[in-house]
């Protein structure tokens, strides 16, 4: 999965962009307007909305390397920041509804259909006290601040000037942890608070980061890898002014949110597990679905999907143990593969190594099945200790469209019990080439394609693709090894039950302990992997929907077009067309891919 602030955060304004020599040609069947007065108004529009939402949150231009607003960690809390979102967003949905969309064509539709959308969804995302529930275990602007002050994420640490502009940064925060806690004390007020669970498990959080002296800090990161061409001078004013930035400004406001959340929330922390269990909850969840799904599929047709694709992998994996001639039932079969040493590495080192090979592996076939590779590489990691606890057991951060910061593939190694090794080509094709690393890197070095095109997201499209991706690893050579097409499988399974557990804990009144027994009974998982998914999904909701959604549609999406194309399908230039015209909802999609199929049988018949 991507990392959550850089998912949350990739859906921005557009920009007009002309295209480029020597950039991807035109997608077929989506050439500009004819018409270019509505479509020039959109893309002015667009611009427009790009710069007032920066304006309005500056800091978040980090996130797609904008770097004109280091120094700014904004209040995103506070009355004025909610009014001033919801004028912006009501305007700018008034906009575009403006324009005739029947004028425009190709490209210029799809990028109408999209800005539409967007402002829609925010409208209606307006109803919902989000702003109550500002950070839990598992996206947390918390944790996502320690990352940036660590010297190792998107956060530049290249100049002086850069040193001086996160020293800014942090008084930033530290406002921000002030407004976090007047909205978690009107949260408890009001009724709306994080399930008890996930209120324990950030308290540890919070105390690593706020506990120990300056020079034991996260914070404490780019001081000790200075780059090499800074003069004594500045090492030495730089050291000191982080020395007291970190013990006056960031270390207290850690422990200001730690004290409240230990003392005064905790004990108002609800027992029930779901979303429907808040005032207004049901219709919050219904909301939430419809964003992270981009579909109107209701919770209880995804449930019913769940339970039918649990059912049909479970046979899948029976016919595994067969082939391998375990003696014993299909549980037995899990408790075999969660309990042998075998299957399992004994060090952190050793994970990395082990993807490291299977990276190498991977890059040899790319070509096959695609026209379009990256120019950027990745590398692989293990995740920070400060957040590992709590962290999913894979994911994938980004890199810089000019190649500077490559991407990076994150591996959890806290609990190697959570990281068999016949998982890894499957989590390597989703994590990393080509799945969300493919997909980031090919997207944004396409300098036809607007900002807004480039970075844009939608979680059932990027998941979705990275899911579809793992599927991928027949026609890469992979699978061979009948355990890890049972890590295939397995990880099939775990999105399957996701559209079970997630809707079970949010539609239909599921305990926690219900959504742990159920993934136990039908997978391998380790239990530590389990509980840190349930929770994952208790403190996301819908999030975790739109994986199994979105792979779904784009495998629908291929099957067609290779009946209806036959032997003139070519699979790289399906690719393309689902990778080059930036991360679409599953709706929009499926309209750019079948009038694509239907300009390739034009051809035929021509």
């Amino acid at each position: 999965m991507l990392r959550p602030m850089a998912m949350a955060l990739l859906c921005l304004g557009l920009g007009a962009c002309a295209l480029s020599p020597g950039s991807a040609p035109p997608v077929a069947g989506a050439e500009r307007s004819l018409t270019p007065a509505a479509a020039l108004r959109l893309r002015v529009l667009m611009d427009s909305y790009l710069e007032d939402d920066l304006k309005l949150a500056p800091w978040q231009a980090i996130y797609y390397d904008d770097w004109r607003f280091l120094d700014r960690f904004d209040a995103d809390l506070d009355d004025s920041y909610l009014a001033a979102r919801a004028t912006l967003e009501r305007r700018y949905l008034a906009a575009v509804e403006a324009i005739d969309a029947k004028s425009l064509q190709g490209e210029d539709r799809l990028a109408y259909e999209v800005f539409r959308r967007d402002r829609e969804m925010e409208v209606a995302g307006l109803a919902f006290p989000w702003h109550l529930l500002p950070l839990n275990q598992y996206e947390s602007p918390a944790n996502d601040f320690a990352q940036l002050g660590s010297g190792e994420s998107t956060q530049p640490f290249q100049t002086v000037e850069h040193y001086q502009r996160f020293l800014r940064k942090a008084d930033g925060f530290s406002a921000w942890v002030d407004q976090a806690i007047e909205r978690l004390k009107e949260g408890r007020r009001r009724g709306i608070v994080l399930p008890r669970v996930l209120v324990e498990r950030m308290l540890p959080q919070l105390q690593e980061l706020g506990d120990g002296p300056p020079e034991q800090s996260v914070f404490w990161g780019p001081i000790s890898r200075f780059p090499a061409n800074f003069s004594a001078t500045d090492r030495q004013r730089l050291a000191e002014a982080y020395r007291q930035k970190i013990a006056t400004v960031i270390l207290p406001a850690y422990r200001r949110l730690h004290a409240m959340v230990r003392d005064d929330y905790l004990p108002y922390a609800r027992r029930d597990a779901g979303l429907g269990g808040l005032p207004g909850g049901a219709a919050w969840y219904s909301h939430l679905v419809r964003l992270n799904t981009t579909t109107d599929l209701s919770p209880a047709q995804i449930h019913r999907l769940g339970l039918d694709e649990v059912a049909r992998l479970r046979a899948e994996m029976e016919k595994v143990r067969q082939r391998v001639g375990f003696q014993g039932d299909l549980h037995q079969f899990f408790d075999h593969l969660k309990t042998d040493p075998r299957y399992y590495y004994r060090r952190g080192d050793e994970v990395i190594a082990g993807y490291q090979a299977l990276k190498a592996r991977i890059n040899a076939r790319l070509p096959q099945l695609f026209a379009t590779l990256p120019k950027q590489d990745y590398v692989i990691r293990e995740v920070e200790a400060f957040r590992a606890a709590s962290a999913a057991g894979a994911s994938y951060e980004p890199g810089s469209p000019d190649g500077s910061r490559p991407g990076v593939f994150f591996v959890n190694t806290i609990e190697l019990s959570a990281q068999p090794k016949f998982g890894m080509e499957t989590l390597s094709l989703h994590e990393a080439a080509p799945g969300h690393h493919f997909q980031n890197s090919v997207l944004r070095a396409q300098s036809r394609l607007s900002k807004y095109q480039r970075y844009n997201g939608y979680v059932a499209y990027g998941e979705g693709w990275a899911l579809y991706a793992e599927t991928l690893g027949p026609e890469l050579g992979l699978f061979q090894d009948p355990y890890q097409y049972y890590g295939h499988l397995s990880d099939a399974m775990l999105r399957a039950m996701r559209l079970v557990v997630d809707t079970g804990l949010h539609a239909y009144g599921w305990s926690r302990e219900r959504a742990i027994a159920y993934m136990r009974d039908n997978s391998s998982m380790s239990d530590e992997d389990i509980v840190r998914e349930v929770e994952r999904y208790m403190a996301d909701p819908g999030q975790a929907l739109a994986y199994k959604i979105g792979q779904m549609k784009i495998r629908e999406l291929r099957n067609e077009a290779e009946r209806r194309l036959g032997k003139r399908f070519d699979v790289r230039q399906f690719h393309d067309q689902v990778l080059l015209s930036g991360e679409l909802p599953m709706a929009v999609l499926e309209s750019k891919i079948r009038q694509w199929i239907a300009s390739q049988e034009g051809k035929r018949a021509g």
